[in-house]
């Protein structure tokens, strides 16, 4: 089993980062995924560039959500917009640590 650093916590989104073979875990309330660095940056820049008024839907319970299309056409996240700030800031702040611990490393 990984080591994992956490790297974010915002409202429900936590990132953490393995210290051994780095690999990203970014938990959403009942949702895992995991990437690697690169693949953590392909996706929180994707994230960035989403158009926010052709992502956001009316859902039934009146509530506007974002739907983050996946690449898998059937899977799609969905946030409320609490819950889309905080996983950006997650994201973003994940991103930010991991530079400081790899200056960290770096040092002598």
């Amino acid at each position: 089993m990984c080591e994992t650093v956490i790297l974010s916590k915002r409202g429900g989104a936590v990132i953490g980062q393995c210290v051994e073979c780095k690999i990203l875990t970014l938990w959403l309330n009942n949702l895992l995924l995991n990437f690697s660095p690169s693949q953590f940056k392909f996706f929180k820049d994707f994230t960035i560039r989403l158009d926010i008024e052709q992502s956001l839907f009316p859902f039934p319970d009146g509530e506007e959500r974002f739907v983050l299309r996946t690449p898998h056409n059937d899977i799609c996240m969905t946030f409320s917009t609490d819950e889309w700030d905080n996983f950006k800031e997650a994201m973003e702040e994940a991103e930010y640590m991991m530079q400081v611990y790899d200056l960290m490393k770096s040092c002598p």
